[in-house]
């Protein structure tokens, strides 16, 4: 009799426990980082706010207080995905043809730390600080948004989201305060190495997808800096470069179109779901 009622008993502590750390494989998660093209140049049009399907989640990085989002909760991936006041941005296409494109039973989620006008010094997380103490105010005002340290809290929203899913990829789109710089790739290499270690993942079931910057056929302001990020492949073996020749710009040259943006962000999800056949 004692038996009996041991068993079960431990066996219900068990469930308790391992349903605790319980993963969902079906719920894939991507992580998005970089400057204003990441985190949506102001503008959404009206066939941008339709139904987004419930399959699509975003974590919010911040409070959204018109929207009703938390930090740290998932919701429904309606733009804007990054922060109140922010656009449509290359997330948005990803994770909707994601959906489109794979089995009705996987979820896609993504968790978006941008910071418009940043180099990519501010994801240093060793030398962050010093690049941030002398930055402008609106730099550092937008930084706040993040309690001073934007990696830090892309790192603690993809721990909240790991007890919820599976990390599957890394979304960057990063250059113009960077155009030119030679040491671009080594920089970026440092910070995707950070990430992996600092949420335990390993590069290869973890591919990095970068962005071009506005294409060389847009006029691009920043156009030569798409010569550095092709390079990017030579230093980290799991990068893979979203080309953006043909999407639609503003008139800076800078920035992409809502336009643009539907079509960066399906290429990026094109590569994606060529990347997730290849590991079946």
């Amino acid at each position: 009799m004692k038996t009996g009622r041991i068993i079960p008993a431990v066996a219900g502590v068990f469930l308790l426990i391992s349903g605790a750390f319980a993963q969902d494989a079906d719920f894939y998660i991507f992580l998005c980082f970089g400057q204003s093209n990441m985190e949506g140049y102001p503008g959404i049009e009206e066939q941008d706010v339709g139904p987004v399907d419930k399959r699509f989640q975003m974590m919010a990085a911040v409070d959204f207080p018109e929207q009703g989002r938390d930090m740290g909760k998932w919701y429904t991936a309606e733009p804007p995905l990054c922060r109140p006041g922010d656009g449509l941005c290359p997330a948005d296409y990803f994770g909707r043809t994601l959906v489109a494109g794979l089995p009705k039973n996987i979820k896609v989620g993504i968790i978006n730390v941008s910071v418009g006008g940043c180099r990519i010094e501010l994801f240093e997380k060793d030398s962050y600080q010093s690049y941030v103490d002398t930055s402008p105010d609106w730099l550092k005002n937008t930084v706040k948004a993040y309690d001073g340290n934007p990696y830090q809290r892309l790192v603690d929203m993809a721990k909240l989201a790991k007890k919820d899913g599976v990390i599957k990829g890394i979304l960057l789109h990063q250059g113009e305060s960077n155009n030119g710089d030679r040491e671009w790739p080594n920089k970026v290499n440092g910070i995707y190495k950070n990430l992996l270690k600092d949420l335990n993942l390993k590069a290869g079931n973890v591919p990095l997808l970068v962005g071009e910057m506005v294409n060389e056929d847009q006029g691009g302001a920043c156009a030569y800096m798409n010569t550095i990020i092709a390079e990017l492949p030579d230093t980290i073996s799991t990068a893979h470069v979203i080309s953006s020749k043909g999407c639609p710009v503003h008139e800076d040259k800078l920035h992409f179109t809502a336009e643009g943006y539907r079509m960066l962000g399906t290429r990026y999800a094109e590569t994606m779901l060529e990347l997730l056949k290849k590991r079946k």
